[in-house]
């Protein structure tokens, strides 16, 4: 459960509805979900990474998910492009 892998990531997608967009076009390699989300906020991108064959990353806190991202603001979903 490292935010290394996002920290380094050169292009990340942030948010639910963008991550299952980029999935669904093929952009995504690998995907992080934060578990402290309400399962509503983040059913479709799991069920997306998976109909995709998309990497899932659990990490258990949205607070240092965006940390990672650069962002002040909590994420609840980021995805890795290829």
């Amino acid at each position: 459960m490292s935010y290394e892998k996002v920290k380094q990531a050169k292009e990340a997608i942030i948010g639910t509805k963008q991550a299952v967009k980029a999935m669904k076009k093929g952009l995504v390699k690998e995907v992080y979900i934060a578990l402290d989300v309400e399962e509503r906020i983040i059913e479709l991108a799991r069920q997306t990474a998976e109909e995709n064959n998309v990497s899932i990353n659990y990490v258990e806190s949205k607070v240092d998910l965006g940390k990672a991202c650069g962002l002040r603001l909590a994420a609840s979903v980021v995805a890795i492009t290829v």
